[in-house]
């Protein structure tokens, strides 16, 4: 039976009920978008937003240039973009971080030549930051209600109000999470639920969404989808920024393309057969393939060898090896053991007992220091918190680890930094002002190449990449997997941990699929596809 609904005011219904929604994705598992298809019909609402003719400079760098973009209520307005083209700067300056050098923003037929975080917040804009926001030694209900606690008398917060009030808005949003857990203690994908809920705490009427399934795997990036329909589903604006092309291109109404800090083309319901070859194209100037196939490179001795490592006394044990030239890709869910085994092996986490050897020669690792000594590169998923020096430069980060075995003697002169790290630069595209600005003022996708830069300056002998690529654009993808398989051309080995089934599937020598803190199978060949890890991924019989 049919159930219409009208969402009040804003020109939008509820037309029909429908089981999940089978689609072809570049995630390997069927993803459900809602239970609800909605019709939008614009002619009947205005924009809640529109921005116009927005342009903004930086000291000697044009990063917007008069760029228009509206979004309805209601509406799943999708932006994708190459890294760097001006996606971060554009939603600063509509949540008042930033103010345009030219141009206007309106909302409600209200206009303003800028906002602050404050009139943003009035306004009803609010943000779901990429990076980690959240106050980490604080629990669930109290990061939600941040800013908006609630008090029985003047003075006292009432906590019983503020958990009643998470635990109905986790019902009403199908969110199932422990609110008297600590956010230090929870996985990044349920860190992106509590960041969502303290959104939408505010109740507001756009809510600006950066790369929102970033750090889900598929059992948990469909939870997220359904979420967003829900919330649209109310009359919230919503600015949904990935660079998942086939995605973005099932959940949003309208699709906008940035490059080079302009709006080049605005797909119109982009559910209609739009093709990712059009999109890509758009984003970079030019056609972009969406995977990348690993060169040959040839497998050489055993360079890193794992013995029946247990994390902890519980914990199963582990045993793998690596060989030079080799990319040993590791699949499983988020929550299953992969991140902890790269930490262990790192040094950054401790374990219980086992053996890592490095060459055969078995190796002390008890700290980073160790692994870094034993020739081990950590690229980690925590970029921000983990991986840089936020309000360091661009030259003190990339320099941290390989400076003092390049330099010799007692003194270190900081003016031949540039040239020892120049080449780096220019060889990942690192997109920066300059080599003396600090990496917080630089996009997501350009903090990743600094990571990278970082332990490419120190030529480590073995990479662990953990989620690598997360949060950067198809082109930039493309240029870091020419770079892996460099790297396996040059004798380096890797270990690559990828929530990104192309990724995995297509850079990955041999695959390990990791369930509850095991390795439960091995593939190769033809038997490393969606199918086969999904399945044994999620524990799923052959029969």
């Amino acid at each position: 039976m049919y159930n219409q609904a009208r969402v009040t005011g804003l020109g939008c219904t509820v037309i029909r009920r429908r089981p999940a929604v089978l689609c072809t994705t570049d995630r390997p598992a069927e993803l459900l978008y809602g239970n609800a298809t909605v019709s939008m019909d614009y002619r009947n609402a205005s924009p809640i937003i529109e921005m116009e003719d927005i342009v903004k400079d930086f000291t000697g760098v044009r990063a917007l240039d008069g760029i228009s973009f509206d979004v309805y209520p209601g509406e799943v307005h999708g932006i994708v973009v190459e890294n760097g083209a001006g996606k971060s700067t554009l939603m600063k300056i509509l949540s008042g971080a930033h103010a345009p050098t030219t141009g206007t923003i309106t909302v409600e037929k209200t206009s303003y030549n800028s906002l602050n975080p404050s009139l943003a917040r009035i306004l009803g804009i609010n943000i779901v930051y990429q990076e980690n926001d959240l106050a980490s030694s604080m629990n669930v209900f109290e990061n939600v209600h941040i800013g908006e606690e609630k008090t029985s008398f003047p003075g006292i917060m009432d906590f019983k109000a503020m958990r009643n009030a998470v635990l109905s808005q986790m019902k009403d949003l199908g969110i199932s999470l422990d609110i008297e857990r600590t956010i230090e203690n929870l996985s990044v994908a349920d860190q992106q639920f509590v960041k969502i809920l303290k959104a939408l705490n505010v109740e507001p009427r756009v809510l600006i969404m950066d790369e929102p399934t970033s750090m889900f795997n598929v059992e948990d990036a469909h939870k997220v989808l359904e979420l967003v329909r829900r919330i649209s589903s109310r009359g919230i604006g919503i600015i949904y920024i990935s660079h998942f092309l086939s995605e973005i291109v099932q959940i949003a109404d309208r699709i906008t393309v940035i490059r080079d800090g302009r709006a080049v083309h605005t797909y119109d319901n982009p559910k209609r057969d739009t093709p990712l070859d059009a999109i890509t194209r758009d984003m970079v100037g030019r056609p972009v393939e969406l995977f990348f196939e690993k060169e040959a490179a040839p497998i050489g001795d055993v360079v890193l060898e794992v013995r029946d490592l247990r994390l902890n006394r519980d914990s199963p044990k582990v045993s793998f090896s690596l060989r030079k030239g080799e990319i040993l890709g590791f699949s499983g869910m988020v929550g299953s053991g992969r991140t902890e085994l790269m930490r262990a092996i790192a040094g950054a986490d401790p374990y219980a007992e086992g053996l890592i050897l490095v060459n055969g020669k078995e190796a002390g690792i008890h700290s980073p220091v160790d692994s870094i000594r034993e020739g081990i590169a950590f690229i980690t998923e925590d970029r921000q918190r983990l991986g840089l020096m936020l309000h360091a430069s661009v030259t003190e980060n990339t320099t941290l680890v390989g400076l003092i075995s390049k330099i010799k003697g007692f003194f270190i002169n900081p003016r031949r930094h540039g040239s020892l790290i120049q080449y780096l630069v220019d060889n990942l595209r690192i997109k920066t002002p300059s080599l003396e600005s600090e990496v917080i003022y630089l996009s997501g996708g350009n903090q990743q190449k600094v990571v990278l830069a970082k332990w490419l300056y120190a030529e480590q002998e073995i990479y662990i990449l953990d989620e690598p690529t997360r949060g950067i654009d198809a082109n930039a993808k493309t240029e870091f997997y020419k770079l892996m398989s460099r790297l396996t051309k040059d004798g380096k080995a890797i270990l690559l941990v990828s929530s990104d089934m192309p990724e995995l599937i297509s850079m990955s020598d041999r695959v390990l699929v990791v369930r509850s803190g095991a390795i439960i199978d091995e593939l190769t060949g033809a038997d490393i596809n969606e199918h086969e890890i999904v399945k044994r991924a999620l524990g799923v019989n052959n029969d």
